[in-house]
């Protein structure tokens, strides 16, 4: 599967679900067995490899700001509804993550950044469509700790002068 594939898929799913991750996951699901098992494993390993990605402290600095904190467990759902958000938004915050402030039309915390069905979506298909659970996928595991200079999330007055657009936009 290429990567504009990928994100094909991705956008369609989020398109058809309008905006709501766990009705994305689903439909995602729907598409992806639709394909046959080994490019649902190679959607996995995209979607593997961008979540590993994301792995980085100024990107959970973001998601902290976002959602007024962010545990591990949200920072990990979070990575996986930045996916769901499509390739421009998934480059641009791996870029720059404040820049959530322009990629974002809305942000409601109640529906968005929580992703966990969309980590999900690869190894259902998977599952449904061989009646084995998905086989690793080969490819490197994230590092053991977040890439980046660590953030200090609790330090409001540090986060808003390190995130000014998504402070002025989604804080005050």
């Amino acid at each position: 599967m290429e990567e504009s594939e990928f994100w094909d898929l991705v956008d369609a799913a989020r398109e058809a679900a309008e905006g709501d991750p766990e009705e994305q996951a689903d439909l995602l699901v729907e598409r992806l067995l639709q394909l046959d098992p080994e490019s649902v494993l190679d959607f996995a390993r995209h979607f593997e490899s961008r979540y590993n990605r994301a792995y980085r402290w100024e990107l959970w600095g973001a998601a902290w700001v976002l959602l007024d904190g962010a545990s591990d467990d949200a920072f990990d759902f979070f990575r996986c509804w930045l996916i769901g958000q499509g390739r421009d938004v998934f480059e641009g915050a791996v870029h720059d993550p404040d820049a959530l402030a322009e990629l974002l039309d809305e942000f409601d915390e109640e529906i968005d950044g929580d992703g966990e069905e969309l980590g999900y979506a690869a190894d259902e298909a998977y599952e449904q469509l061989t009646g084995t659970v998905a086989p690793d996928l080969g490819i490197a595991p994230a590092p053991s700790e977040p890439e980046g200079a660590p953030v200090d999330f609790e330090n409001e007055g540090a986060l808003a002068e390190r995130y000014p657009r998504l402070w002025d936009r989604f804080r005050e």
